[in-house]
């Protein structure tokens, strides 16, 4: 009986003391969890932030595509002003340029026009006038650009030349410009049989 009883405690005791291993396994799980719960509290926290800085950011972003948006638009519209002064000043001066340079004569006035090409279309010509060499009727065909390239004096021959083909007899194409954007441009333009005069030769 008594070896029972000891049984007994002994068995008691090593309830206990499971009852304690699980109790403080129980503490450390629940202080696991708190852990956890902070540690999840501090990424939703984190992530909030970033959320916040990436909506600021795209603000940001947004801001600065219309502020350039705007700076590209007036910079065109800045362009268009200098074309149209560059073209006006051609306008004067050109007609005493190409007597000298080439004994062409104009005939009335130069001016901006919009001209039928091979197929009717209406193109819009910067520089157009009439003049005649040695008793030919020739016909100005020109165009300002403010900075000159290669490839503008190629559009201009394929977008502006090539379409008046046919419809008049002779054509004398000139670009005026303020300035060409690499050494050999005007060698080029020239070789294409384009005349090239620049803003200071006016």
């Amino acid at each position: 009986m008594w070896k029972s009883i000891d049984d007994l405690a002994k068995a008691q005791r090593r309830t206990e003391e499971h009852i304690d291993a699980l109790t403080e396994a129980q503490h450390r799980t629940e202080e696991r969890v708190n852990a956890l719960a902070e540690a999840q509290c501090k990424t939703e926290e984190r992530l909030n932030a970033l959320v916040l800085a990436q909506e600021r950011a795209e603000k940001r972003l947004n801001h600065l595509i219309e502020e350039h948006a705007e700076t590209r638009r007036r910079l065109g519209g800045f362009a268009m002003t200098v074309g149209y002064v560059l073209e006006s000043e051609a306008f004067k001066a050109l007609p005493d340029l190409l007597r000298r340079d080439y004994g062409v004569e104009i005939e009335g006035r130069l001016k901006r026009q919009f001209v039928a090409d091979k197929k009717g279309s209406k193109l819009g010509v910067n520089i157009f006038g009439t003049s005649r060499v040695k008793n030919k009727v020739v016909t100005i065909v020109g165009e300002s650009k403010v900075h000159l390239s290669k490839n503008d004096v190629n559009e201009f021959v394929r977008k502006r030349l090539k379409r008046f083909e046919g419809v008049f007899e002779d054509i004398f194409p000139i670009i005026v410009t303020h300035m060409i954007t690499d050494h050999d441009v005007e060698e080029y333009a020239r070789n294409k049989g384009v005349a090239i005069y620049y803003s200071y030769d006016f």
